[in-house]
């Protein structure tokens, strides 16, 4: 099988890498979190492998969420809404009426809220090192505070 061919999907102006391998099966939309570049995935042989096993039982849909790989840079940070409808823009342009969402670590909060808001398009959800939240509340004490964050942001900047 060949490395399938990268297009683009577009939400309100910003170009969202995607590509689709295998053509049989439910759909099944891979949105990796933290660290994506759709053309640099397939030249680490365990992923390539990874890739190609959830092809054999599926129609995979594998995307550069914004500001990653292949997508369009950043010029701020993207709302829960956009990025929701970011997921909802690669479905429509794969030609995906409905999928299960597969959300990694930072891409796990707009899966669910994507299964949440649209039901209708979202068949279930896998969700791999990921959470409902990232920053810490009085109801939901496991995540980051104001001040976690600002180190975590000056470290990337710094390295």
């Amino acid at each position: 099988m060949d490395r399938p061919q990268t297009s683009y999907a577009w939400n309100d102006g910003t170009a969202l890498a995607y590509q689709v391998l295998g053509n049989s099966g439910p759909d099944l939309l891979l949105v990796p979190g933290s660290v994506s570049h759709l053309e640099v995935l397939w030249d680490e042989p365990r992923v390539d492998r990874f890739l190609r096993r959830l092809a054999a039982f599926s129609r995979l849909i594998i995307m550069d969420p914004r500001g990653l790989g292949l997508s369009d840079r950043l010029t701020e940070i993207p709302t829960m809404a956009e990025r929701v409808d970011d997921l909802l823009s690669v479905l429509d342009a794969a030609a995906s009426a409905r999928a299960t969402l597969f959300g990694n670590a930072d891409t796990g909060p707009p899966c669910i809220a994507a299964a949440v808001s649209h039901p209708e398009r979202v068949g279930g959800l896998i969700l791999c090192g990921t959470y409902a939240k990232a920053s810490r509340s009085d109801d939901y004490p496991w995540g980051w505070t104001d001040e976690e964050w600002a180190d975590f942001r000056q470290g990337v900047k710094d390295h």
